[in-house]
């Protein structure tokens, strides 16, 4: 989850990997540095902070036209300017950027300082420059076999070395990188966003495999013995001004404004109004393969689990298949029993969330099927897959997901469908909810018609310490991730509950300081839900009611924020609309980096 770019080519290499490091920072934001390789060998400038305080004190003789830099977040030591990347061995003439963990940094540092190898940061990466250092072999792509034949973690990583000035050598084991192809220049990166303004023909490195990238091109091999993969560039379809945030003050407005477009995409030519039903060939399951289904596991991690959870709500309701979602960072460690009838589904926006990719790993090898529901075309989880269900929703830049999340909901609702419509689900409630499904890009365009009425909802909820988050059953994952997004960009304390609970402990802590923002759809549970609030009101807590129009509060003092209805099933991403904008006019009003929240980054790619 940090950000690689590399350059070799005609120009000078700093101002090209500058820029591309700036289009990365939502994958690392602690620190950034860059190496450049030139007549006077590698030079490297690097410090704690962001790529454009690196910019502005950056050597004004800073010549090369070959170069690699890097924006960190922080793994092993602190973020300062000793442990910004790239690291280089004590000569100087080696230098490393990487992503990923060297799991055995620990006892690879030991032997290097036996050896006697000073070490000055506290970064696991730093190994790797040493050990490219020592080795005896004769080509860079020796030298770089022979350091990661002692490595064991996770690694994208680019390496420049001043014997070898004509080329750079990339690796990638668990942690994404991609090739760019240029006119007599060449790029190296850990996201496509990083080099699309200067190409889209390119290739995306597997696990295992190594480049070496010239200006005249580049080459593959497998870094366990350097025997050739042959691999090809390819052309990729990609707007490079989806990238940009454009008019926008933050690329998470941006991506919330997007959702009434981004919807239709993942529902163009999906939908079949005439058998009321869903088509998704990408799954490559027929009617038999589908009926064969007894239980779904849905795999994902942060907002992406939050909505498979949503997702097998709507696979019980719909299919009446038992279904339910886990948090994919635990499932490999409790050595899960993979049933043969179960369908496993993998979550995820980037398709390189390492958990996931991991989880989806351990289901193929104990002879489980696993499908995909990710948003980037071509990606380790959708490569791993036996199929999927691609996202169509753009590139998504923010750390904090808005409509990548919208559209795996939407994902889900029509796995949910055509899974029902093999079996028991009726043709009646298949043309419904079709119905229903063409008209939400509509109703969520209605939702965000009202965000100047939530702004001032948004400014009250900020002020306070502590917050609740509570719904039921389709509400809950909805409550979730109404709470996560408050957590993520706020730097608020939100918890999630289920209603019904509350009176099991959690009511202890209601006070007039303490806010609840509560779901309470018009649906079967409408009376439950509201006996919930009469008693957080009659403790003095302060409510904020997303619900329908329809709803009579009965006299409850709560603000309301009302939601178009569309089916039961599909009301839960309705709900969850309004709570992106109370989190951004949250964080926005206590002056935060919204696309940048401290801690995190986009494209989780460690353990």
């Amino acid at each position: 989850m940090c950000g690689i770019v590399g350059y070799i080519g005609r120009q000078d290499a700093a101002p090209v990997v500058l820029e591309g490091l700036t289009r990365l920072e939502h994958r690392g934001y602690d620190s950034a540095g860059v190496a450049v390789l030139g007549t006077r060998g590698i030079r490297v400038a690097k410090q704690a902070g962001r790529v454009r305080e690196l910019t502005e004190v950056l050597p004004k003789r800073f010549a090369g036209t070959t170069g690699i830099g890097h924006t960190r977040w922080a793994t092993h030591g602190p973020a300062n300017d000793v442990n910004a990347h790239p690291h280089t061995d004590e000569s100087g003439r080696v230098a490393v950027v990487h992503n990923g963990i060297i799991d055995n940094a620990a006892a690879l540092r030991a032997e290097l300082g036996d050896a006697g190898v000073t070490l000055v940061s506290d970064t696991d990466t730093e190994v790797l420059a040493h050990l490219v250092a020592r080795s005896d072999a004769d080509t860079l792509e020796g030298k770089v076999r022979d350091a990661l034949a002692v490595v064991v973690g996770t690694y994208g990583l680019a390496v420049l070395h001043a014997d070898f000035p004509d080329r750079i050598v990339a690796a990638r084991n668990g942690s994404p990188l991609v090739v760019g192809v240029g006119d007599k220049e060449m790029y190296v990166a850990s996201d496509l966003a990083a080099i699309v303004r200067h190409t889209t023909t390119v290739a995306m490195l597997d696990d295992g495999e190594m480049a070496t990238v010239t200006s005249a091109g580049f080459t593959t091999v497998r870094h366990s013995d350097l025997a050739s993969t042959g691999k090809t560039a390819t052309q990729v379809d990609v707007d490079a001004s989806a990238y940009d945030a454009g008019e926008h003050e933050s690329y998470m407005r941006k991506e919330i404004l997007e959702q009434p477009t981004t919807a239709q995409a993942v529902l163009r030519g999906r939908l079949d109004d005439r058998f009321g039903t869903a088509h998704l060939g990408g799954l490559d399951m027929d009617a038999r393969d589908l009926r064969a289904v007894r239980r779904v596991k849905i795999l994902g991690c942060g907002s992406a689990y939050y909505v498979g959870q949503m997702g097998a709500g709507l696979i019980e309701e719909l299919a009446r298949i038992p279904a339910d979602a886990e948090a994919a960072s635990e499932f490999r460690y409790r050595d899960p029993v993979i049933e043969p009838d179960t369908l496993y589904v993998a979550v995820s926006q980037s398709g390189e969330t390492i958990d996931t990719l991991l989880a989806v790993q351990e289901v193929r090898r104990k002879g489980g099927r696993c499908v995909g529901l990710v948003n980037v075309v071509g990606s380790a989880i959708a490569r791993e897959c036996d199929g999927g269900i691609y996202l169509h929703a753009g590139p998504e830049v923010a750390v904090a997901s808005t409509k990548a999340l919208t559209n795996m909901f939407l994902g889900f609702a029509l796995l949910a469908l055509q899974l029902g419509r093999v079996r028991d689900l009726s043709i009646a409630d298949g043309k419904r909810l079709v119905a229903g499904l063409e008209r939400l890009p509509a109703q969520i365009e209605e939702v965000l018609a009202t965000e100047s009425e939530l702004v001032e909802v948004a400014h009250v909820l900020a002020e306070a310490q502590s917050l609740f988050f509570i719904g039921r059953v389709r509400g809950f994952p909805v409550a979730r991730e109404g709470a996560q997004k408050f957590k993520e960009i706020s730097y608020r304390h939100a918890e999630a509950y289920q209603t019904s609970e509350l009176k099991h402990g959690p009511l202890a802590l209601i006070d007039p300081d303490v806010p609840t923002v509560a779901l309470v759809p018009s649906d079967e549970l409408t009376e439950r839900n509201l006996g919930a609030l009469h008693e957080i009101a009659a403790r003095s807590g302060p409510l904020v009611v997303v619900t329908h129009a329809d709803v009579d509060l009965g006299g409850i003092d709560a603000r309301r924020v009302v939601v178009p209805r569309n089916e039961p099933e599909l009301d839960p991403i309705l709900l969850t609309i309004p709570l992106q904008l109370l989190a951004y006019h949250a964080a926005q009003h206590l002056g935060l980096d919204i696309d940048k929240p401290r801690n995190l980054a986009k494209s989780v790619t460690v353990e």
